[in-house]
């Protein structure tokens, strides 16, 4: 493989991994933030608390991600866009008005507190939900059709009940005593209709993409790709034995619920990105049609080979100093 051929790969690994990143990263808070109004008015500044330090920078790997798309692959980075402008505007809209939300909540005289609240919650429910809908506009095709419509607007949902299951289990890792225990019970509600729609997406993806069907159920890889289903079921039981024994929480092992949704989030990454590659834009654009000039994707990689390292580091650091259970807002 020449050196041209290779440096699309490299980019399209950089850009997986930065939206996995974020969609791990950001799917915890995001789903914080469509708890927040099952907290007490204590619970709440808890769990703002809780994602406080970290939810700017885990924006950060979305940011990466798109960069990389304009940059690396401008030909698919149009065609994406232009399908997905009105669903990517809203998650804009949504992500800015968390932000605002976040920032005025501690700020703003307490009789406002409760409108900042729903505006944080109403920022996360519309950045999440479009990016369900991106997602199943995206796998279908861009197809516009009632079934592509159907399939996007259920992603559209499954994809916020997974962000819920992910932000619960972030609270349990990072609260104690009553708001640690609310935390097990959203996981416990979160659990079976994330896992039920999950399942009924999984379905419903090669039904809607032949491409994908055959990548799937064809000859001999239907065996080989057997294990990504079977640690998938294992995970979501696992976070349902978990959840349903009080004694194992106490006992500190509830961080077993966040990383076992999160190796549910990274399989459905790998099996995604193996049902479409070497597309970047499904039945369209191969990542090497989509893909820029040699010399400017050499120039860009000496960019990206120094800022990838920097942010992975940076994002470490972060975690380890601020990590420990979240307590409640205060300023001076």
């Amino acid at each position: 493989m020449t050196w041209a051929e290779f440096l699309p790969l490299i980019f399209m690994a950089v850009m997986g991994l930065a939206l996995l990143a974020y969609v791990v990263l950001d799917g915890y808070d995001l789903g914080v933030g469509l708890l927040l109004p099952l907290g007490d008015e204590v619970q709440k500044d808890t769990m703002v608390s809780s994602i406080g330090p970290f939810w700017d920078a885990n924006e950060t790997w979305l940011v990466l991600g798109v960069g990389v798309l304009l940059v690396a692959f401008p030909k698919a980075h149009g065609l994406v866009l232009q399908a997905l402008y009105l669903p990517a505007a809203i998650m804009i809209v949504g992500l800015i008005l968390r932000g605002v939300a976040f920032d005025f909540r501690v700020k703003a005289p307490t009789r406002y507190l409760p409108f900042w609240n729903r505006a944080f919650f109403a920022g996360s429910l519309a950045a999440s939900a479009s990016q369900g809908w991106m997602l199943g506009s995206y796998i279908t095709g861009f197809d516009t059709g009632v079934l592509g419509l159907l399939f996007s607007l259920g992603i559209a949902i499954t994809l916020p009940a997974a962000y819920l299951l992910l932000g619960a289990g972030w609270l349990i890792m990072k609260t104690d005593g009553e708001l640690q225990q609310k935390a097990v019970r959203w996981a416990r509600g979160a659990l079976w209709p994330m896992g039920v729609a999950l399942l009924a997406i999984s379905v419903a993806t090669p039904l809607v993409s032949p491409a994908v069907f055959e990548k799937w159920f064809g000859l001999p890889q239907i065996f080989a790709l057997l294990p990504v289903p079977l640690i998938c079921a294992a995970a979501f039981f696992a976070v349902q034995w978990v959840v349903t024994r009080p004694n194992l929480i106490a006992a500190g092992y509830g961080w077993l619920v966040f990383v076992n949704t999160v190796l549910i989030f990274v399989l459905a990454f790998f099996g995604l990105a193996y049902s479409i590659f070497p597309d970047i834009v499904i039945g369209r654009l191969t990542l090497w049609d989509a893909a820029a000039a040699t010399s400017s994707l050499t120039i860009i990689f000496i960019g990206v080979a120094i800022t990838l390292p920097m942010i992975i580091v940076y994002t470490i650091y972060l975690y380890r100093v601020f990590w420990g259970k979240a307590h409640p807002l205060s300023y001076g």
